[in-house]
């Protein structure tokens, strides 16, 4: 496998310029210069994935979708086989669109560095949330656009990296879309609107759960029983079973949670919360010390309070379910339908499409048009959100968004090697774990 990086080619400047061209520059044909190119099939937008999971792949694929002038020219992970098995799947579908040669096949801790350093014009970030804030800095400072799936950031540090990396694409004019996909669900969208309308009047109440089976889905190291294999470093180890160490992915809260408290942002447009009190724990065995449940409350300074439930345990009761009370109604909502009981009666009628593949749509689409989107604020808002309540359960303390905010809290190791000593950090107990 090949780590060095490939030598720029002398139209990736041309293309980049053109990508950038402002929507008001007019074809001959009268349309939008990205559009005209787009529909004629002139211009072609390569794409690289960092971080070749199944989520990665999967990415890769909706993108790939999205445009048919669209190319996935470069892989990256810290793993080779995974390049090796994300590639063999998407050439399997998409042969004539997938031109990955060896050479841009990187695998290593530097490999997203190579990866973008190459001819790439969009970024699609995959890899744990640990290095989500590393990769965001270094495809925004190398002028590329961003797709950053969930979550963000795993602490405060790294919270505010990518407040100050949305910040420079600002500036730059890059997109970044973030993986929150809930916002381009087509019943989240249509019922929320009408909420933000006023068809339930004002929101008293917001009460969210999602509760299911399938932890071994996401608890990897159960498979094995917690067993390392022979030979096996502390960082390969914690990096192949990255769901099940707070350092890497977040936690529970910060990972499927993160969807259902971006819906509580979204309802109360991205206005923040007084404070969360909350708790949580673990039922499942030794493996790894992260929690498999959580329920917070966020309080609001207008009296609304928002409740969230979330856990992961097989053979039990499963739920999905969203209820927002107001003075005039009430809507609920679940996977795949919405409606709205009260002074307005509504219930959603459409046959809702792929939510991960309508946010890949239209970014490609926003690019073409010279138009960029940039998620990166409200993501955010809903990722410090979700630090508020994991924080409150981890330590027992009512936490403020003030305290959210100024939280001095890392949990990224200063330098990474495969030969390190890793030691895997004590599960958080409530009143003896403290907010840092």
């Amino acid at each position: 496998m090949s780590e060095q990086s490939v030598r720029r080619t002398g139209g990736a400047s041309s293309r980049r310029d053109f990508l950038k061209t402002s929507a008001a520059a007019v074809s001959v044909a009268g349309l939008p210069i990205g559009q005209s190119a787009h529909a004629a099939g002139s211009d072609v937008l390569k794409v690289g994935l960092i971080g070749c999971g199944g989520r990665g792949t999967g990415a890769a694929k909706n993108a790939l979708d999205a445009d048919p002038h669209l190319e996935l020219t470069a892989l990256a992970d810290v793993f080779a086989d995974r390049v090796e098995r994300s590639l063999k799947l998407l050439g399997k579908e998409f042969a004539d669109r997938v031109k990955v040669p060896p050479e841009r096949q990187f695998a290593g801790l530097d490999g997203y560095q190579q990866l973008i350093a190459s001819d790439v014009d969009v970024v699609l970030l995959a890899t744990p949330p640990a290095f989500r804030p590393q990769h965001m800095r270094a495809a925004v400072e190398a002028g590329k656009h961003v797709f950053a799936e969930k979550s963000f950031a795993t602490d405060g540090t790294a919270q505010r990296s990518m407040l100050e990396s949305v910040e420079l694409a600002k500036k730059k004019g890059l997109a970044i879309r973030s993986g929150l996909c809930f916002r381009f669900h087509p019943p989240h969208q249509e019922a929320f609107q009408r909420i933000h309308d006023g068809a339930i009047g004002d929101v008293l109440s917001i009460y969210v759960v999602r509760i299911g089976g399938g932890w071994g889905r996401y608890g990897l190291l159960e498979a094995t029983g917690g067993r390392r294999p022979e030979g096996q470093s502390d960082l390969e180890w914690q990096l192949r079973n990255w769901y099940n160490f707070f350092w890497l992915s977040g936690g529970y809260m910060m990972d499927l949670g993160l969807h259902q408290v971006d819906e509580i942002a979204w309802i109360q447009r991205e206005v923040p919360p007084v404070s969360c009190v909350a708790s949580g724990g673990r039922q499942i065995p030794e493996y790894g010390n992260i929690y498999d449940h959580y329920d917070a409350t966020y309080e609001y300074a207008n009296g609304v309070l928002a409740v969230f439930k979330i856990r992961g345990w097989s053979g039990c009761h499963g739920e999905f379910r969203l209820e927002i009370v107001g003075t005039r109604g009430r809507c609920s909502l679940s996977w795949s339908g919405a409606s709205i009981r009260g002074a307005t009666e509504w219930e959603y009628k459409g046959r809702p499409r792929a939510m991960h593949q309508i946010e890949h749509d239209e970014l490609f689409k926003a690019i073409r048009a010279g138009s960029p989107p940039n998620d990166g604020e409200v993501m955010l808002k809903s990722n410090q959100m979700a630090l508020m309540a994991r924080e409150s359960a981890h330590t027992g303390e009512r936490v403020t968004w003030e305290m959210a905010v100024n939280s001095q809290q890392k949990l990224m190791p200063a330098e990474l090697d495969w030969k390190m000593k890793l030691d895997v950090a004590p599960v958080p107990i409530p009143g003896v774990t403290k907010f840092v």
